[in-house]
């Protein structure tokens, strides 16, 4: 056993403070703050732009036309007001574990247990979806079944995942500049289409596009707000970058810039993005199931530069499913060092990885091997809802945790956090509003609904768990409020 292990105590539980709540980072976590500014700012650029945008828009386009662009700009605030109340958490305490620990300390013990398990079922499904989605761009080559690529790309990356966060750091960092660098490429190529006008969309590229073809909203507003799933999901991962704090050299300086930096990214890569291509291409060349950006390179006659685009929506999909390695064993490790889950988790290995929860993980991913090999057409919109569901119950908490710790903390009760959100408690009362509305958009779209008939089903499942658990260890701390 490594001394980071040890420093657990003999149970592997994390020590507790007069309070009842784990002291974070204070309280020695065992990780290597291995993480520095350059890939913990790629880290957070990369959990910004992931296969809700570079597959999940084609539906998406289909569905909104060019009102798709406001529907991600104003998703995209609502987001920002989200990771600043993470940040403002963050910066009061710093913890691996981020959403389960405010859960638990700000709601009570069982929403940190839901909430770290739910976070956890996240990653899990969403590691599913982007294999699946690298599966069906490899298609693009070779005609390998898709359950193959499938296969191959979860045993690779979580071979990668054990060996250090370093190297986790370093793929992910690769990962997303070759995300950042083609989408800028791309922009820069629509910009010159439209004022130089080479390329077979050169004649009739134009910025009318966006509201000649049937209107700016060419199935009305309705139409828009039925895509708020398929928006949501792409920027679902942004806030990875909070799992990321109890490994990161410098938590204090790197976190609140890497979150200050979520709007540009969303300007750039989303609604810039989007307006390029839907300004060269108009909005009816593009479909479900395949990609916009390598649609568009085939629409402009550049068969090359949609090969090249392939590539990189393929590693878009590896990243966030290295990402979701990555995330799904620190949040294991952190129940279970709260007595609320398999004390095997807590475990590292020498180069500081939980090796049980990321391999525990790992193969419910396999998974996915068998859905692409049962429903290989349609297994990427079997998942992706409910992903968007155990994703935002993380954005939910984490507001209602903002919320309740700001309520604390101003009447000095708690110390003030450096990086406080602007405009709470406004900001995070309309952000759980909006994603209220996302519900009710799911709930009344067929295709979605399904992830709500899941919801009750795993919420039953921990309310089992968590008191056969508390039954069996009634003096644990982590079970009682402090």
């Amino acid at each position: 056993m490594t001394s980071a292990q040890l420093d657990e105590g003999q149970d592997g539980r994390r020590p507790q403070d007069a309070t009842g709540t784990g002291t974070g980072a204070a309280a020695g976590e065992g990780y290597r703050r291995a993480l520095g500014a350059r890939q913990i700012q790629m880290i957070a650029i990369g959990g910004a732009i992931g296969t809700g945008l570079f597959l999940g828009a084609g539906k998406a386009i289909a569905k909104a036309g060019p009102s798709l662009v406001l529907a991600y700009a104003v998703a995209g605030l609502v987001v920002f007001f989200i990771m600043r109340a993470l940040g403002e958490l963050l910066m009061y305490r710093p913890v691996s574990g981020s959403f389960s620990e405010y859960a638990r300390e700000f709601v009570g013990p069982f929403a940190g247990f839901v909430t770290g398990w739910t976070y956890w079922l996240f990653w899990v499904v969403t590691g599913i979806t982007e294999v699946t989605a690298a599966a069906q761009y490899m298609t693009y080559w070779f005609a390998a079944p898709q359950w193959v690529s499938a296969l191959v790309f979860t045993v690779v990356l979580y071979g990668a995942n054990l060996i250090s966060v370093k190297l986790f750091a370093e793929m992910e960092f690769w990962f997303s500049m070759v995300k950042v660098t083609a989408i800028i490429g791309m922009i820069l190529i629509c910009v010159g289409i439209l004022t130089l006008g080479f390329s077979e969309a050169g004649e009739t590229a134009s910025v009318t596009h966006l509201w000649a073809d049937g209107g700016f909203f060419p199935h009305g507003v309705g139409g828009t707000l039925a895509t708020l799933q398929i928006v949501m999901f792409a920027f679902v991962a942004v806030e990875l970058v909070g799992v990321t704090a109890g490994e990161s050299k410098d938590p204090a300086t790197v976190l609140p810039r890497a979150i200050n930096a979520v709007p540009w990214r969303i300007a750039v890569f989303y609604v810039g993005a989007l307006v390029m291509i839907l300004s060269v291409v108009p909005w009816t060349a593009f479909g479900p199931g395949v990609s916009p950006f390598v649609a568009a390179f085939h629409t402009m006659g550049l068969g090359i530069g949609a090969g090249i685009v392939n590539f990189v929506v393929l590693t878009a999909a590896l990243s966030s499913c290295n990402s979701g390695m990555y995330s799904t064993g620190r949040m294991l490790r952190d129940l279970a060092r709260n007595g609320q889950g398999p004390r095997a988790f807590t475990r590292l290995t020498p180069g500081g990885t939980p090796l049980a929860g990321t391999t525990f993980s790992a193969a419910l991913m396999l998974v996915g091997v068998w859905i692409n090999y049962r429903w290989p057409g349609d297994a990427f919109g079997y998942v992706v809802s409910f992903a968007t569901v155990s994703g935002m119950w993380a954005w939910i908490m984490i507001l209602v945790c903002q919320l309740r710790y700001r309520r604390l903390a101003d009447r000095g009760l708690l110390p003030r956090s450096p990086f406080r959100a602007p405009g709470a408690p406004y900001t995070s009362v309309f952000a759980l509003a909006f994603l209220g509305l996302v519900v009710v958009m799911m709930a009344l779209d067929a295709e979605t609904r399904i992830s709500l008939y899941c919801a009750p089903l795993w919420a039953t499942l921990l309310g089992v768990a968590y008191r056969v658990l508390k039954a069996r260890d009634p003096a644990n701390r982590a079970f009682a409020r402090g």
